[in-house]
């Protein structure tokens, strides 16, 4: 492997050069060295600088608006597709999707971004693949907080080649029911708490979910039971049951209403909050974002799961998703893009942020 990349060459070669530096989550030194060492050649106008295994650039030119692109090195364990292959015009390999493609367009973005429009931010980052707390944007925002502020963010992770604009809230909740134990052979002595779920149940099964429309934009919340646990042994009435229970809201709705409407739907139950994040709302009203739609074209769309663009849109930025790859093939053995795909976005950022 060369000592650097080429960051004037064609977006679909930068991709593969970077699919072909293994860099599952937490082993991330080597891209992230190899970024750095790029960066620092070929883009000398960028001030940069390090936090673990991210790498920050940015120009600082005295521009009225600044962008945000942001996108992880990391990649989940490789299954069998690596290195990458490329069979006519198609990119196949452990990060192709999610998301080498996107930082391969970033960081021809960079070398190209002396003369920008607007002021950029590159964030390229580790551990977003993991659990939160080990995401470089956290460690990002607690040390360095200056870096990841502009007036719209980008966050380049797979969308093919769409503008998938803020992204949806999730919730878990644990839904209980208590009973009393007996010999299944006198149960009528007990309470069976897993026949007490059905009422949860039957609520889940009727359950009509929100479709609302932010910024021309639809979303499609849900409601879904995701596990249920309960039972002593083969011969005795259960005590306890608990059901869980999953909520995709929309950015419309906060953390605390999200909470509020899952115990309206399960009043009567025991409900505690397990885990959530909050959504992102669109922003698309803001000047930078009108601005990215007109280069992108076609319409934007709502993103329906949720990704880091909730974390900028909590610094009070309009945030949204765009990058080459269907995103359905995140994370799958079966992972490719094509190539069209990652020249496409190539363009529309160069149109919106360099001519």
């Amino acid at each position: 492997m060369s000592d650097t990349l080429d960051l004037l060459a064609d977006p679909i070669d930068l991709t593969t050069a970077l699919v072909d530096v293994r860099s599952v989550s937490g082993e991330e030194a080597e891209i992230a060295d190899l970024v750095e060492r790029s960066l620092a050649l070929h883009a000398p106008h960028l001030e940069i600088t390090r936090s673990g295994n991210s790498v920050l650039a940015r120009t600082n030119a005295g521009r009225e608006r600044r962008v945000v692109l942001a996108g992880h090195l990391d990649t989940v364990p490789v299954n069998d597709n690596f290195p990458s292959r490329r069979e006519g015009d198609v990119l196949h390999g452990c990060g192709t999707v999610d998301m080498k493609g996107g930082d391969a367009v970033m960081l021809a973005i960079a070398a190209l971004s002396a003369d920008a429009r607007h002021d950029l931010t590159f964030v390229f980052y580790d551990c977003e693949e993991i659990e939160a707390e080990r995401n470089g944007l956290t460690r990002i925002e607690r040390e360095l907080p200056e870096w990841l502020l502009g007036d719209l963010a980008i966050v380049c992770e797979p969308s093919n080649g769409t503008v998938e604009a803020g992204c949806q809230g999730t919730m878990r909740i644990e839904v209980g029911t208590s009973g009393k134990r007996a010999h299944t052979a006198r149960a009528w002595m007990g309470r069976n708490a897993i026949h007490g779920m059905g009422e949860a149940l039957r609520r889940l099964e009727q359950y009509v979910p929100r479709q609302p429309e932010i910024d021309g934009c639809r979303y499609h919340e849900g409601l879904q039971a995701v596990k249920i646990s309960g039972g002593v042994a083969g011969n005795v009435v259960p005590d306890a049951a608990v059901l869980t229970v999953n909520h995709r809201f929309a950015p419309d709705r906060t953390v605390e209403q999200a909470e509020q409407h899952l115990r309206e739907v399960f009043e009567g139950f025991d409900v505690t909050v397990t885990d959530f994040a909050a959504g992102a709302l669109p922003g698309l009203g803001a000047p930078a974002a009108q601005e990215l739609v007109t280069a992108a074209g076609g319409t934007p769309v709502a993103k329906l799961g949720w990704t880091d663009v909730a974390r900028f849109a909590a610094l009070g930025m309009p945030a949204v998703n765009f990058g080459p790859g269907d995103p359905t093939l995140a994370h799958t053995r079966e992972e490719n893009v094509p190539v069209h795909q990652i020249t496409g976005c190539f363009d529309v950022l160069k149109r919106f942020l360099l001519d």
